[in-house]
């Protein structure tokens, strides 16, 4: 199966758009080759990505050179108890000269939107952003605002267990593509950081390496990336085997479902394959499932990984073979 070309310019490559991508995101964020490629994976496939890991790890700087190197608008919004859903959304505004009243577009109204510490605002102004995060547009005051297509959220989580965190609700957490952590640097990148922050020179912003059309192209061509129907049937063997699992007390939604083959066909474009295989599924299964599964306290780290081993892997005959070129 050849995929149809995208609208895009005529000398659009998806290897060189890509790598390029990848290699300004490997600049910003030392020696995180694998938090790199599931960021990239999230945005192809028009998801969200929450990122639960300690202040000072880099997530900052992994969400601003994502923003500058797809030639979009970044804002961080830092979350605080007394945050208030119209903080997030926008408000409107008495205008005296028109007598009307005119829509002031919140930090949503963005292309990249840094949430950090998502978890220290209340569940009421948490929830202002479900509209956002999965439709897209706000509704305020009876209007409709349209955010732009290829919107991307990034939130930050502090760890559960510290201080004046309100846990994210199940609705929520399921709109977010990945979970995952940055964890810290190994030492050779720590001293790479600390020679590159001697001296006065302020640094370089990194360079545009697509525009936003571009990267709409990239997402469409993702949602159109071939998944033979072996492959699907697998996926909803795993996810009726977290529903059933003894250990697991809240299963793989129908939402999680469609989610999950998004992220594997972003995981096989990313690997120049015009095919999603058993590999991309199995892949992506951990960072999908822990943002959006339950499991008892005394379950482990292993269920995953037991469904995983349990579940019939569909025969590598029935899978078709491609690549790009």
């Amino acid at each position: 199966m050849s995929l149809a070309e995208p609208t895009a310019p005529a000398t659009f490559v998806p290897a060189a758009s890509i790598n390029a991508l990848r290699s300004v995101l490997q600049q910003a964020i030392l020696g995180k080759n694998e938090v790199i490629e599931l960021t990239l994976a999230c945005l192809l496939s028009r998801s969200h990505l929450l990122i639960e890991d300690l202040p000072g790890l880099g997530k900052t700087t992994l969400a601003k050179a994502l923003a500058h190197a797809i030639g979009g608008r970044f804002v961080r919004l830092q979350c605080t108890p007394d945050l208030t859903p119209s903080d997030i959304t926008g408000f409107s505004l008495f205008n005296q000269k028109t007598r009307e009243f005119e829509f002031q577009p919140g930090p949503v109204f963005s292309d990249v939107l840094l949430a950090d510490e998502i978890n220290r605002t209340p569940p009421r102004t948490q929830s202002a952003l479900l509209e956002a995060m999965g439709e897209r547009q706000v509704s305020a005051d009876g209007r409709r605002h349209v955010l732009p297509e290829t919107f991307f959220v990034i939130a930050t989580q502090n760890p559960h267990d510290q201080h004046g965190t309100y846990p994210l609700p199940e609705a929520q957490l399921d709109r977010f593509g990945v979970k995952l952590n940055i964890g810290y640097a190994a030492p050779q990148h720590e001293l790479e950081m600390l020679q590159a922050a001697v001296g006065d020179a302020t640094p370089t912003p990194p360079r545009a390496t697509l525009d936003l059309p571009l990267l709409a192209a990239l997402q469409r061509r993702v949602a159109n990336l071939h998944v033979n129907s072996a492959v699907q049937r697998y996926l909803i063997e795993l996810a009726h085997a977290t529903r059933t699992h003894p250990q697991i007390t809240l299963g793989l939604s129908p939402r999680g479902l469609l989610t999950w083959q998004r992220m594997a066909q972003a995981w096989a474009y990313l690997h120049l394959r015009d095919f999603v295989t058993p590999d991309d599924v199995q892949d992506t299964a951990e960072p999908v499932l822990s943002v959006r599964i339950a499991q008892r306290a005394e379950a482990g780290q292993n269920v995953l990984r037991e469904i995983l081993e349990t579940v019939p892997v569909p025969p590598a005959g029935n899978i078709k073979h491609g690549a790009f070129q």
